[in-house]
């Protein structure tokens, strides 16, 4: 019946987590899709189409040079379709590239040197991660970070931090030899690293010692997180006079906003590790429908949290399209490093093949976690 409960619940999926979502992934994948577009004009790759969504097209229209940019009916992505390719995932049209005149055989993407085409298959995921680091270090200038010291105000009985001998008053330098700033910090790196033992740099007063305590597996109740996660277990102060505002002038806060990008990379590829080694359930892989309630809990909590929620869902998507599976960004770039160390292309079979199991390992991918964003129970289907 819980199952069935849940199942039906998508009928109830509130219309503001939809409009929410499509904001944010209309905002990603343009991006995406624009990095490839630059650079495949700027490449003289003739570009038949720019498309926002997949499928039937709901309107559209064409540009000056012949390129028609459209909006489909399924907003989950998008793709440019250059000439020669057979479909939008850039997959080549052999049949058509062997009887294009010479003029048209000028544009044709899969035609062009081997670093033009790595460039412009490059240029979407980097485009997501620019767009990642300029809205993190918008959000620094504009709205500065802000903060509390990694102290903690108090030690909860029975905890992994109590176990490790932290007091009341502590303050956290580092963890495992890098530097935390804030309480979120801390808060971020155990998160990911339950039942792993940590190192914590401390000052105690005028001293500084080292402390090490591994952070239990709890349940995660957040607003924002599903599955389960570390906790240490040290209370945040609450002090008003500790919270800090601190605003960065235009190169500190790129630097950030590209610290806080890599430290989306790491944590992403950290929790990978795990689920391979088995130390982390792959219950917590979310599909569109955790996506979209995500994000429509974000907005019914403050729209304003939609901003940084963008970038770090623009860092995920450029990071997952670099992925070596083929039809993926990731993908091209296996064959075309195959291509450089061979000294030709793969063969029209090899790539076929290659092409056609990448699509169903994301169609595999796609159903598992669709079934675990509609089987556990951690969602709100109603209002948010």
């Amino acid at each position: 019946m819980e199952f069935w409960d849940s199942l039906f619940g998508l009928g109830e999926f509130a219309l503001d987590k939809v409009f929410s979502l499509l904001v944010v992934l209309t905002i990603v994948v343009f991006i995406h899709e624009l990095g490839h577009f630059l650079v495949a004009r700027w490449c003289g790759v003739r570009i038949d189409a720019f498309s926002i969504g997949f499928g039937p097209e709901l309107f559209g229209f064409n540009d000056k040079r012949g390129t028609r940019w459209r909006f489909a009916i399924i907003p989950l992505g998008g793709y440019v379709k250059f000439a020669g390719d057979n479909n939008g995932a850039s997959v080549p049209d052999h049949e058509t590239l062997a009887q294009m005149s010479d003029e048209d055989k000028e544009g044709a993407f899969h035609l062009k040197p081997l670093w033009q085409r790595a460039s412009v298959v490059a240029a979407g995921p980097i485009a997501n991660f620019i767009l990642a680091i300029a809205i993190f270090a918008g959000l620094f200038m504009i709205s500065g970070k802000q903060f509390t010291p990694a102290r903690a105000d108090a030690v909860i009985a029975g905890s992994a931090a109590e176990a490790g001998g932290f007091k009341a008053g502590d303050l956290i330098l580092s963890i495992d030899g890098n530097p935390v700033e804030s309480f979120f910090d801390v808060r971020r790196t155990v998160s990911t690293r339950a039942d792993e033992e940590l190192s914590f740099e401390v000052r105690r007063g005028e001293e500084v010692i080292t402390l090490k305590a591994t952070p239990k597996p709890s349940v995660a109740e957040g607003t924002l997180a599903r599955g389960k996660v570390g906790l240490l277990g040290i209370q945040q102060t609450r002090n008003p006079d500790e919270l800090i505002i601190k605003h960065y002038g235009p190169l500190e806060a790129l630097s950030l906003g590209v610290a806080e990008s890599w430290g989306i990379v790491e944590d992403t590829f950290h929790f990978l590790g795990r689920m391979f080694t088995g130390k982390q359930s792959a219950d917590q892989l979310s599909g569109p429908i955790g996506i979209a309630d995500m994000v429509g809990k974000a907005a019914s909590a403050n729209w304003s949290w939609l901003i940084p929620l963008t970038a770090a869902l623009s860092v995920s998507i450029g990071l997952i399209n670099l992925f070596p599976i083929p039809i993926l960004d990731g993908g091209h770039l296996m064959f075309y490093l195959a291509e450089a160390i061979r000294g030709r292309p793969l063969s029209e079979g090899t790539q076929e093949i290659a092409f056609r199991l990448g699509f169903t390992a994301i169609i595999l991918l796609l159903v598992f976690v669709s079934w675990n964003d509609i089987r556990l129970s951690g969602f709100s289907w109603g209002g948010g």
